[in-house]
């Protein structure tokens, strides 16, 4: 008893010094409390980013493709939805899509996220938390404070002009 003793503080210094990787690396839920069992039930088989977004792959598009890059311009429909499924802005008509630039911060922080990884003719669903979207301003009058935003993304097209 005394050898185990005298052996603890060792014990628990070799186990903190192995647990503290893992510790680091684990990136902290963005999405409030509240959201996240709203976001778990809805969407139960969305994969997370490193910075919580949680994304579905609705329709893959071209796979084989390429995917864009900053500096391009991409082409996209999409409706924007609150948590509660109220919607505050969508592109729906292909002859005239959204024509934005990726990496200018001309978009959202997620969507110049998520949109180098999606393939052209792809349809994801995106759950953005607030601080990668309006965060603590919103865009008022549609888009609260904290606001959690759920989007319906097709990437049409993408290339340098």
């Amino acid at each position: 008893m005394e050898f185990l003793a005298r052996r603890l503080p060792l014990l628990l210094a070799v186990t903190a010094a192995l647990a503290l990787p893992s510790i680091l690396s684990a990136q902290r839920e963005r999405l409030p409390f509240d959201d996240v069992p709203i976001v778990e039930r809805r969407w139960p088989n969305a994969k997370k980013t490193s910075t919580s977004i949680r994304y579905v792959v609705n329709d893959p598009g071209d796979e084989k493709g390429p995917t864009p890059q900053p500096g391009m311009y991409i082409e996209a429909l999409y409706k924007g939805m609150l948590l509660n499924g109220k919607i505050f802005d969508e592109v729906r008509d292909p002859k005239r899509p959204l024509k934005m630039r990726l990496g200018r911060h001309m978009l959202i922080e997620g969507w110049e996220q998520i949109l180098p990884m999606m393939h052209r003719g792809s349809k994801w669903t995106i759950i953005v938390p607030a601080e990668l979207a309006y965060g603590s301003r919103g865009r008022p009058p549609d888009i609260p404070s904290e606001a959690t935003l759920v989007f319906e993304l097709e990437l049409l097209n993408f290339g340098p002009n």
